[in-house]
């Protein structure tokens, strides 16, 4: 049963006050909730301020745009192919970053922007990989070929990563392997500009899409007797959602299912019209990924849990619900 638009909005905005509020509120130091609210203000002292607006604040505003980015990129994916099971880590995506990261620690790069740059450009890679297999025999993008294709990348991805791993020191895999599970600090607020400046260009292009995405949701033909340029938009849609994917992984690493759980949930709230489901998906994936990461600080303090750790323990269950649905047909 569908939920009304009002009520609908009411939930969205408190599901992200609330998420946003528990990110600030805890850390690793303890810090009162009259101690944060007097740094969010300017007032209290310098280290609880220091601790407040250089620590956590980038560290929420990074997970919110990070969950939002990689929920909207699986809303888009999930139209252009028409499977409720397709999302950024399915298509291969993540897969191409994951490598490019992992083989520049293997290397021993250690600068600041190494990293994540090396994880760009291998998503990147991936990106026109598996873009140049879905265009069937050199033909028009075939979602169903894409959708093969992006399993198929991952999974060479997936064996590459495993290979350098087995070949690395210690020190090495260890690092390797907490990026690959995903994590949102260390991350100041130039990382959150630049991740923003990568981001906008990306969702602008898909709201611009998002009639077209609703037509194609009802098949190709059906889209091109209504009007739809299907070629023009699978094209857009794709590299529009493959951008977005590689600035979030290159900039928090490897974080699966949200990009499957948020979509699914928004469209059986409020049903399959883009318009609203994007940017529904957008701040109920922000949210998720915030309070997914108030949850990996908090639950073995003072150990931290892998951020992607806790995304899996939720999106793991969902994901054989949905196996089932799509059983039944989608949307």
């Amino acid at each position: 049963m569908r939920m009304r638009r009002a009520p609908f909005l009411a939930a969205l905005g408190a599901a992200a006050v609330v998420a946003l509020l528990a990110g600030v509120l805890v850390g690793g130091a303890h810090l009162t909730g009259r101690e944060v609210m007097a740094a969010l203000g300017g007032r209290g002292a310098p280290g609880t301020r220091a601790i407040v607006w250089q620590l956590r604040l980038p560290r929420v505003a990074l997970g919110f745009l990070v969950g939002g980015v990689l929920a909207v990129a699986g809303a888009s994916l999930q139209a252009l192919v028409r499977n409720p099971l397709a999302d950024p880590y399915l298509l291969g995506l993540s897969g191409g970053a994951g490598l490019g990261a992992v083989l520049a620690i293997a290397l021993g790069l250690t600068a600041p922007w190494a990293v994540p740059l090396a994880a760009f450009v291998g998503s990147l890679a991936t990106i026109t990989l598996v873009y140049r297999l879905g265009r069937a025999a050199g033909g028009a993008l075939d979602s169903r070929v894409l959708l093969l294709a992006g399993v198929v990348v991952g999974a060479f991805a997936g064996a590459l990563v495993s290979g350098i791993l087995a070949l690395s020191e210690s020190a090495q895999t260890r690092s390797a392997l907490l990026w690959l599970m995903g994590g949102l600090g260390g991350v100041g607020w130039a990382g959150v500009a630049a991740l923003a400046a990568y981001s906008v260009p990306g969702l602008v292009v898909l709201a611009r899409e998002a009639r077209a995405l609703d037509l194609l949701t009802l098949g190709e033909e059906p889209a091109r007797h209504l009007g739809a340029d299907v070629a023009r938009t699978k094209r857009r849609v794709y590299a529009a959602a493959s951008l977005l994917t590689a600035a979030a992984v290159a900039a928090s690493g490897i974080i699966g299912f949200v990009g499957l759980a948020v979509p699914h949930a928004i469209r059986m709230l409020r049903g399959q019209d883009h318009r609203e489901l994007l940017p529904a998906s957008f701040v109920l994936g922000g949210a998720f990924l915030v309070l997914a990461d108030a949850g990996a600080r908090t639950l073995f303090a003072p150990l931290e849990l892998p951020v992607g750790v806790i995304t899996a323990l939720v999106g793991v269950p969902l994901f054989a619900v949905l196996l089932r649905r799509s059983a039944r047909g989608w949307p």
